[in-house]
């Protein structure tokens, strides 16, 4: 052998390839171990802790590490981590499926309506906002993040069309209001960091119950706040199982954590899932619809059903607005 290679690993080297292996192997297993993490609190039904939460919104994106982990794997012919793998998409693939209740009112159709939800930033998306319900008409606008100017904004340019309101006033995130075509009484709103107004309204002789929502997001440090905000929410879709109600805005929580799907447990239904758009982004606007999560929804009673539900691009906010069209059915 020449004395310049003597000392090293020839590119055959089984000891090269087995180091490869390991490295391999290694990788496979820190990104297995990671999505576990996830999925195993998906699977307890618990949100954990951070940074388990905020991953937890992007759930379906956990095919790409879990993919490159069996990639890993497999060059590694690590066939104890490929088993693991295939275990984990195979849960990955269970719970991306949607969650909570689906079906058709049994009784006959009395009204239609169309609802829209829209966190405008802190105002910025205003301009857009009002733009938005020129052109979609709906007859129910929840909008949160509308600071004072927003608020003053809407008045000019939609308190014509929009003469009954509910609102929460405030700076930056914490203004919030209701506009509405129906005639509105007032109604205590849910309490929360940022406002979330509340109404019941007159759809042709029916009262509904109308909530927006807005809890504070799962930040690091305030999981408790945003737990125990969205657990109030729940307590109002449970006070009343009877009458109609329309629960409506920025959720800060999607169907992949545990608080979000307890509202559901009270019987209230996702719009989007009814109308087929239940995995469509509507966060951060910026990467939607490619890369995202929906975090805003509108939820309905069973005495709703929904025909369509489209997300809009709105200018200057960092959320999609969601509209939905829906037909409210007399209670058998």
């Amino acid at each position: 052998m020449d004395t310049a290679t003597a000392g090293r690993t020839l590119p055959d080297d089984p000891r090269g390839r087995r180091s490869g292996r390991r490295l391999g192997a290694w990788c496979a297993a820190l990104l297995f171990a990671g999505v576990s993490v996830v999925v195993g609190c998906r699977a307890a039904d618990t949100d954990g802790v951070t940074p388990v939460p905020q991953l937890l919104a992007f759930l379906p994106w956990l095919l790409v590490p879990t993919g490159f982990g069996l990639l890993f794997g497999l060059l590694a012919r690590w066939w104890t981590g490929m088993v693991w793998g295939v275990v984990l998409l195979g849960l990955l693939a269970w719970f991306i499926e949607p969650y909570g209740k689906a079906g058709e009112p049994s009784g006959p159709a009395v009204a239609e309506l169309r609802v829209l939800t829209s966190n405008v930033e802190f105002g910025h998306g205003t301009g857009a906002l009002v733009a938005a319900v020129r052109r979609e008409k709906p007859d129910l606008v929840f909008v949160e993040e509308c600071e004072n100017t927003c608020d003053a904004r809407l008045k000019r340019a939609l308190g014509k069309d929009y003469p009954h309101r509910r609102a929460v006033a405030g700076g930056g995130s914490e203004g919030s209001v209701v506009l509405s075509r129906f005639r509105l009484r007032a109604a205590a709103g849910v309490p929360g960091t940022m406002g979330m107004p509340g109404a019941v309204a007159d759809v042709r002789g029916h009262a509904v119950r109308l909530q927006l929502a807005h809890p504070m997001p799962p930040l690091p440090g305030q999981l408790g706040l945003w737990r125990r905000e969205l657990g109030e929410l729940r307590d109002f879709a449970a006070a009343d199982d009877k009458t109609p109600t329309v629960l409506a805005g920025d959720f800060n929580a999607s169907q992949d954590h545990a608080v979000f799907r307890r509202i559901l447990d009270t019987g209230l239904r996702d719009a989007a899932r009814l109308s087929g758009a239940d995995r469509v982004p509507s966060w951060p606007a910026r990467t939607a619809p490619t890369l995202g999560a929906q975090i805003d929804h509108v939820l309905v009673s069973r005495h709703f059903a929904a025909r369509d539900a489209r997300f809009l691009d709105l200018a200057r906010t960092d959320h999609r607005a969601l509209v939905v069209d829906l037909t409210l059915h007399q209670d058998q």
